[in-house]
């Protein structure tokens, strides 16, 4: 049996609630809100976040993910619509989060931000931390990582850390041992020199290192903005990770808004991931099909 992941990242849901700006003060949302009012609401809108709700309901797919950058300025005031905006789309047990860096944009209380997405992020397996959170689903687990934490303005590093990386290390092998193809999700590229400086992984290095080691079957991220393909090769390993671009991203002769379909099967030992990329037209004002390629991994 095919099982069928939707993916998409950086939605960066508009329009900024009122007053959000001011909500839990901090001179780095001030100046995130006069770059989204100047700049940034004119990119990222909110009839086309609108429509790519549609779009992947419509595609009935299996399950969900979602790496991040739900927010602009981590304001308490984004997450409650954010919160009303997942709902419409599917329930917690249909759709899985990680958090990016415009979500922990500043410091900032959990009950406040990342509370409202916990019910996304809860997990199958029992830990003793909250990342990674595993979720099982047929013969799939899904691996989310929190890369995000609060960074100076125009900085937008990410950072697992030691512990969070020892535990991906022993979910992915335990997992490996039962049989399941692992999707890793996160929201920063999980390898060096896959983003410029101030905005790349800190420890993506050792990242690319263990999901090399444990050959895990497909890695899916954002923050960049933009489509990629890249394969993770160490020690004769070769992992596939997938970026995709943003999900409200209005179309410019360069980029535009897409979410992605896997379609993951096995057969004879072997996984096949046909991976289907939907993007924006903004002439038609409708996600349509992109393009389409095929990845192949011996189990």
């Amino acid at each position: 049996m095919t099982f069928t992941l939707a993916h998409f990242s950086d939605l960066h849901l508009g329009p900024l609630p009122r007053g959000a700006p001011l909500q839990n003060f901090r001179p780095k949302r001030l100046l995130g809100a006069i770059s989204w009012h100047y700049s940034r609401k004119k990119i990222y809108r909110p009839e086309i976040a609108e429509a790519l709700l549609n779009d992947v309901r419509a595609a009935a797919t299996d399950h969900v993910a979602f790496t991040g950058d739900a927010a602009n300025l981590g304001s308490p005031a984004e997450f409650p619509h954010i919160r009303r905006w997942l709902d419409r789309l599917a329930t917690p047990d249909g759709l899985s989060y990680t958090p990016g860096n415009h979500d922990v944009y500043v410091k900032v209380a959990h009950e406040k931000s990342l509370k409202f997405f916990e019910p996304f992020m809860t997990s199958d397996m029992p830990s003793d931390a909250a990342f990674p959170f595993v979720r099982l689903r047929r013969n799939v687990a899904l691996i989310g990582l929190n890369s995000a934490l609060p960074r100076p303005f125009h900085n937008a590093q990410g950072q697992l850390g030691l512990g969070q990386r020892e535990r991906l290390r022993q979910k992915l092998a335990e997992l490996r041992g039962k049989g399941f193809y692992r999707v890793v999700m996160l929201h920063h590229p999980p390898a060096p020199g896959l983003a410029t400086k101030f905005r790349n992984l800190i420890d993506a290095e050792e990242l690319q290192s263990i999901l090399c080691q444990q050959q895990a079957e497909l890695v899916i991220y954002g923050h960049n903005h933009s489509r990629a393909l890249h394969w993770l090769k160490q020690d004769g390993a070769n992992v596939p990770a997938l970026g995709v671009a943003s999900a409200s991203m209005a179309q410019t002769p360069r980029n535009s808004a897409e979410w992605n379909t896997y379609e993951i099967t096995r057969v004879g030992g072997q996984w096949h991931t046909q991976v289907k990329i939907r993007r924006w037209n903004g002439e038609l004002n409708i996600f349509e099909p992109a393009t389409s390629f095929t990845l192949e991994q011996t189990a």
